[in-house]
C-alpha cells in the first residue's frame, strides 16, 4: 500500500501556475511526473520556459520532474495531485467540466492503494460527493477501499516571489486518519511553511473557498466606499492613508477584481448556499461591487473627458507583473468606454498579443514610444514599467489639457505636468 512507501511516486495532473511550481517543488524530495494536455506546454517547459512566469529557466532546467502527455505513463503511481482550473461558466455557476475530465484521466490509470489529491478550489463536498464517484466510474475501483481520496487546497498568489509553495502553509486533509499522516508527511518535504491538517476534506474544502470569498468582500467594501468619496471629490488612497494609522485597520485597496480565484471562487460558495436553501447576500453583493467597478471607472473617465476621445490603457493583465489574462475586469474599461464613443488604445509589456486578441480581440500595441496625444492615459494595471514614467513620459502621451486616470495611484507621488489632469480613484 502507498501508506506504507518511502518514497512515493507522484503524478501532478495540470501544470500551470499552481501544479508547475507544486511540481518543481514535489521532484526535490519524490519522483515526479508532471502531466498535461497542451503539447505545446510541455514543449516550452522542456526548453525551460514558462510563460506563467513562476519558474525560472534555471530552475526548470535543474529539476527532476519529468513531462508527459501520455496517460499511460502514469500507471501505478502511488499518489495523484489534481491541480487543474475550476472556473464558472456564463452564468457564473461552478464549471466542474475540467475537474471532471481529470477524473476521467486519472481513473482510467488508477490502480489499488493510490491517493488522489485535489488542489482545485471548490464548494465543500466536491472532492467526495462527485470527485469521488467520477473515479470509481472511470476505474472500475471503489473509494475508500481501493482508492482513497485527499485534498490541500492551492495557495500560489501569481507573481508573489515571497509566499511561494515552498514557505507557505499547506492545509492538508485525507479520507482515513492515515490519507492525512501521509499528505502531511509529504507536504511537509516540500514546505517550510508547516502543516495544518484539517478536521476533514469538507473542512479543507471551505477554508479555502472563504479564503478568496473574505478578501472578495472586503474589496467590495473598499470599492463602495471609492464611489462614494468620488462623488465628493475625495481620492480613497488619500482616505486609506489616513484610516491605516489606526493599528486593527485592514490594509485593502480598490480596484479591478479579477483573475482565477477571487473574482470566482465566491461564485462557488454562493452556489453551494443556494443548494442548501440559503440566500448568499453579503456574497453576492461583494460580487455585483466589484464586478461592476469597471463600467463605473469607464463613465468616470467619460464624464471628466466631456465628450468622446482618444484613451490609451495602459495594462491588460488581470494583476501588476504577471502575464496571465484569464478574467480580466480591465476589459470592462475598455467595453464600457468603447461604448460610450471613445477610441480605445491598449498597452501591456507582459500580456501575450496573441491571448490578448484571441481571447478578447484586444490588438496590443508594442511600444510606448511610438505613441503621442491621447485624451486620456489610464492606469489600469500597475505593472512595474509603468511606475518609471515620468513628467516627459505625460507630456508626450497626454494631449495639453488632457487626463491622467490613476486608478491603481501608480502615479500618486509623481509631479506630472501642469498642462494635464490628475484623476486618482
Amino acid at each position: 500500500m502507498v501508506l506504507n512507501s518511502i518514497k512515493p511516486s507522484i503524478a501532478v495532473v495540470g501544470l500551470g501556475y499552481v501544479g508547475l511550481p507544486l511540481a518543481i517543488a514535489l521532484a526535490r524530495h519524490f519522483p515526479v511526473t508532471g502531466f498535461d494536455i497542451s503539447p505545446s506546454r510541455l514543449a516550452e517547459l522542456r526548453q525551460g520556459k514558462d510563460r506563467t512566469r513562476e519558474v525560472d529557466a534555471q530552475t526548470l532546467k535543474g529539476s527532476a520532474l519529468s513531462y508527459t502527455d501520455d496517460l499511460q505513463q502514469l500507471k501505478g503511481r502511488d499518489v495523484y495531485i489534481v491541480t487543474v482550473p475550476t472556473p464558472v461558466d456564463g452564468e457564473n455557476k461552478p464549471d466542474l467540466v475540467p475537474l471532471l475530465k481529470a477524473c476521467a484521466s486519472v481513473g482510467s490509470v488508477l490502480a489499488k492503494g493510490a491517493v488522489v489529491v485535489f488542489e482545485s478550489t471548490v464548494y465543500p463536498g466536491v472532492s467526495e460527493d462527485i470527485c469521488g464517484p467520477a473515479l470509481e466510474q472511470a476505474s472500475g475501483l471503489v473509494c475508500g477501499t481501493d482508492f482513497f481520496l485527499g485534498y490541500s487546497p492551492e495557495r500560489i498568489n501569481p507573481g508573489d516571489k515571497i509566499h511561494t509553495v515552498d514557505k507557505i502553509t499547506k492545509v492538508v486533509a485525507g479520507q482515513t486518519p492515515e490519507v492525512t499522516a501521509l499528505l502531511a508527511e509529504i507536504y511537509g518535504q516540500v514546505t517550510s511553511g508547516g502543516i495544518f491538517q484539517a478536521a476533514s476534506i469538507k473542512t479543507a474544502e471551505a477554508a479555502k473557498v472563504i479564503e478568496n470569498a473574505q478578501r472578495d468582500i472586503n474589496i467590495a467594501f473598499i470599492n463602495e466606499v471609492a464611489q462614494i468619496f468620488s462623488r465628493l471629490g475625495l481620492s480613497v488612497h488619500d482616505v486609506l492613508e489616513a484610516s491605516r494609522t489606526k493599528w486593527n485597520f485592514l490594509p485593502f485597496t480598490p480596484g479591478l477584481v479579477g483573475g482565477h480565484c477571487i473574482g470566482v471562487d465566491p461564485y462557488y460558495l454562493a452556489d453551494c448556499a443556494r443548494q442548501l436553501g440559503h440566500n448568499p447576500d453579503v456574497i453576492l453583493a461583494g460580487r455585483r461591487m466589484n464586478d461592476g467597478m469597471g463600467g463605473f471607472i469607464a463613465e468616470q473617465i467619460a464624464d471628466r473627458l466631456g465628450k468622446p476621445g482618444e484613451v490609451l490603457v495602459l495594462g491588460l493583465t488581470f494583476k501588476e507583473d504577471v502575464p496571465d489574462l484569464r478574467n480580466s475586469r480591465v476589459v470592462d474599461i475598455i467595453h464600457r468606454l468603447q461604448e460610450l464613443g471613445h477610441i480605445v488604445t491598449v498597452h501591456d509589456p507582459m500580456a501575450d498579443p496573441s491571448e490578448a486578441k484571441d481571447h478578447y480581440d484586444i490588438d496590443l500595441v508594442s511600444d510606448l514610444k511610438d505613441l503621442t496625444h491621447f485624451d486620456c492615459v489610464l492606469g489600469a494595471v500597475s505593472h512595474a514599467p509603468y511606475k518609471q514614467l515620468s513628467a516627459d513620459d505625460f507630456s508626450r502621451l497626454c494631449r495639453p489639457g488632457g487626463l491622467v486616470a490613476d486608478i491603481k495611484a501608480i502615479w500618486r507621488n509623481v509631479t506630472l505636468p501642469k498642462t494635464v489632469s490628475h484623476w486618482i480613484l
